[in-house]
C-alpha cells in the first residue's frame, strides 16, 4: 500500500502476519497485544475501542476536525446571513407595504411575487449550501479517520483536496439514504395535520381522526423498515471515501459489511447519537447563559414602543452567543457519530476481511507470528484471503 493511497487500493495478504488478525489479551504464552499505531488496536473492536477511538481521534486531530467544521459551518452561516441581508435590501419596500396593511386590506400581486421570489431563492440557496457542507463533513471525517487509524498526521491542504474530490458521490449517497426516511416523515406530518384539524373542528370521530389513525399505523409499519434500511447503508459514506466507490456501489458495500451484525451496529450507532446529543446540549448551555446578560440589559433600556431595530440591537448579544453555542454543538454532534460509524466500518473489514495485517503493514508495524484463539486463525469467510484496502 502506498502511503498516500486510500484503503481501497492494493492487495495485502495475511501470510507475513501468520494469516490471522491481531487481537486478544496479553499473556498467551508470551504473545503481545495487537499493535495500536493509531487510535484503535488493529483487531476486532469492542464497544470501548470504538468509543475510545472516536474520542481519541477528536483529541489528536481536533485542529483538523474542528477547523474544517468551523470553516464550513461558519462559512455557510456567513453566506446565508449575507444572502438574507441582500434579499432584505431588495424587497424591503415590498415587505414594509405588506406589514403596514390595515385589517381587511390585501397585498398587491407585485409585493407578494417579490417576497415569494426572495424566499424561494433563499430556500434553494440554503438547501444547496447545507448539501455541500454536509457532503464535505461526511467526507472530511473518514479522511481524517483513515490516517488516525494508522497514526499518521493530516495536513489541512491534503484533507481539503481529498474531501472535495469525494464530495459529489458522498452527497449522492446521503440523498439516496435520506429517501428511506421520506415516507415515515410524510406520515408523521400527516398525523400532525390530522390532529390539528381534529382539534380545530372538534370532530374526534370524523375524517381527521380516521386519517390520524391510518397515519399512526403507517408510521408503525414503515418506521422500523426505514430504520433497518438506514442501518444497512450507514457505512456507505465511509465506503465512498475509504474505497473510492460511487453512491450505489457504496450502498451495496455497506449492506455487505453490515450483514450479520445489524443489531450491534444499531446499538452502537444509537448510543453514539445519544452521547453526541447530550454532549452538544451541555456544550451549548454556557453560551446560552452567557447571552442572557447582554440581552437582559438591552431589553431593560427599551422604551414602551421600541422599533424592530432597537429590539434586534438589544438582543443581539443573546443571538450571537446562541448562534456560537449552536455552531460548537453542531460541530461535535455531527463529528462524533461519523467517527463512530467510520470505526464500525473499519471493524467490520477487520472482522470479515482480515484487514488487521494490511493495516499493520501500512503503519510500518513489524510482522508477528500466529496468535492463539479466540483471535487466531478462524474459519472462512473470516480467515485467509487478501483483503483490498
Amino acid at each position: 500500500m502506498a502511503q498516500d493511497a486510500g484503503w481501497g487500493g492494493g492487495a495485502y495478504g495475511g501470510a507475513a502476519y501468520g494469516g490471522s488478525p491481531y487481537g486478544g489479551p496479553p499473556g498467551w504464552g508470551g504473545w503481545t497485544p495487537p499493535p495500536k499505531p493509531g487510535v484503535i488496536p488493529l483487531a476486532p473492536l469492542r464497544l470501548g475501542d470504538v468509543l475510545g477511538g472516536a474520542f481519541a481521534t477528536i483529541g489528536r486531530y481536533w485542529k483538523q476536525l474542528l477547523g474544517m467544521a468551523a470553516t464550513l459551518y461558519g462559512g455557510a452561516a456567513l453566506l446565508m446571513t449575507t444572502a438574507v441581508a441582500v434579499a432584505y435590501s431588495a424587497v424591503s419596500d415590498h415587505l414594509d407595504r405588506v406589514v403596514s396593511l390595515d385589517y381587511g386590506e390585501s397585498a398587491s400581486s407585485e409585493d407578494i411575487a417579490a417576497l415569494v421570489t426572495a424566499g424561494g431563492v433563499l430556500a434553494l440557496l440554503g438547501i444547496a449550501t447545507m448539501a455541500i457542507v454536509s457532503g464535505l463533513m461526511y467526507a472530511v471525517v473518514p479522511a481524517v479517520l483513515q490516517e488516525a487509524v494508522l497514526g499518521r498526521p493530516v495536513a489541512f491542504a491534503a484533507l481539503w483536496r481529498k474531501a472535495w474530490s469525494h464530495v459529489a458521490p458522498v452527497i449522492g449517497t446521503l440523498i439516496i439514504t435520506s429517501l428511506f426516511a421520506i415516507v415515515p416523515a410524510l406520515l408523521v406530518l400527516a398525523v400532525f395535520v390530522a390532529a390539528v384539524i381534529s382539534l380545530i373542528t372538534l370532530d374526534g370521530g370524523g375524517g381527521a381522526a380516521v386519517a390520524m389513525s391510518l397515519g399512526v399505523i403507517g408510521v408503525l409499519v414503515t418506521g422500523p423498515l426505514a430504520v433497518w434500511l438506514w442501518i444497512k447503508v450507514c457505512l456507505a459514506p465511509a465506503a465512498v471515501v475509504f474505497e473510492g466507490r460511487r453512491p450505489f456501489a457504496a450502498l451495496r458495500r455497506s449492506s455487505e459489511l453490515v450483514h450479520g451484525d445489524w443489531w450491534r451496529i444499531f446499538g452502537i450507532t444509537l448510543l453514539a447519537g445519544l452521547i453526541a446529543g447530550v454532549a452538544g446540549y451541555v456544550v451549548q448551555l454556557p453560551f446560552s447563559f452567557l447571552g442572557l446578560f447582554p440581552g437582559m440589559v438591552g431589553t431593560a433600556s427599551l422604551d414602551n414602543d421600541p422599533s424592530p431595530t432597537a429590539v434586534m440591537v438589544a438582543v443581539s448579544g443573546y443571538l450571537v452567543a446562541s448562534l456560537l453555542g449552536q455552531l460548537v454543538s453542531q460541530i461535535f454532534s455531527t463529528t462524533f457519530p461519523q467517527l463512530v460509524t467510520g470505526l464500525l466500518y473499519v471493524d467490520r473489514r477487520i472482522r470479515t476481511e482480515n484487514l488487521g495485517p494490511a493495516l499493520a503493514e501500512a503503519a510500518g508495524v513489524p510482522p508477528q507470528g500466529p496468535v492463539p484463539p479466540p483471535y487466531g486463525p478462524v474459519p472462512p469467510p473470516y480467515g485467509g484471503g487478501a483483503p483490498q484496502w
